[in-house]
């Protein structure tokens, strides 16, 4: 994927960052069987990104709950 097939509402990942290494790599030397593995683990960062963002919104919420009182 190339940085500007990202959504355009959004900012692009910092120089340097992860993301944007995993950006710029080269996708046309990979194998079939090495993009399937790649989707696969990419899909499971995703799963494992997400149960992380969902727990921290749980946390901020309660926090505010807690707070507002």
């Amino acid at each position: 994927m190339d940085p500007e097939d990202l959504s355009s509402n959004r900012e692009p990942p910092q120089s340097g960052s992860p993301l944007a290494q995993l950006l710029r790599e080269d996708l046309d030397r990979l194998s079939i069987e090495e993009l399937d593995a790649r989707i696969e683990a990419l899909e499971e960062e995703i799963a494992r990104t997400r149960t992380r963002r969902d727990r921290s919104r749980a946390f901020r919420s309660a926090a505010d709950g807690l707070f507002r009182k």
